[in-house]
């Protein structure tokens, strides 16, 4: 049997919003990157861009369960000695809600070229408001 290949240009590539208001931030992250990598289309491959955009609105209103927002720590290393920085998930969605989202789904993306790929498809924002009305998003629902 072999394996089905679509061709670039029969790729339909449709736009979502995602209302992230009250919503666990795992749970919310999950289904959008299910909907990056197109793993809901009949015709997904592993090794194909066949995802949509998904555009996550509301980030500021988040929720994350447990003690989670004070005892889950994000690093980043400036590649100096002594260069690593720690921020928690507190901090960060008081300055960029939009990066604690997009964190969230970066990690459940794989860690290639197609990944960044399927990433650059995801468009966060902190308020309700987004500029991509003329792509005339439909709304998910979780």
């Amino acid at each position: 049997m072999k394996t089905y290949l679509t061709p670039v240009n029969e790729i339909k590539r449709n736009w979502f919003v995602v209302d992230a208001q009250q919503q666990v931030l795992g749970r919310l992250a999950s289904e959008v990157a299910i909907r990056l990598r197109g793993k809901h289309k009949a015709n997904y491959s592993t090794f194909q861009d066949t995802g949509d955009f998904v555009i996550v609105v509301n980030a500021e209103k988040i929720r994350l369960t447990g003690k989670k927002l004070d005892n889950k720590k994000y690093y980043n290393h400036s590649g100096y000695m002594g260069g690593i920085k720690e921020r928690s998930a507190k901090e960060i969605l008081e300055k960029s809600p939009e990066e604690l989202v997009y964190l969230a789904v970066k990690g459940m993306l794989p860690k290639t070229t197609l990944g960044r790929a399927q990433l650059k498809k995801l468009k966060v924002y902190a308020g309700a408001d987004h500029p991509h009305e003329a792509q005339q998003p439909a709304n998910l629902e979780f």
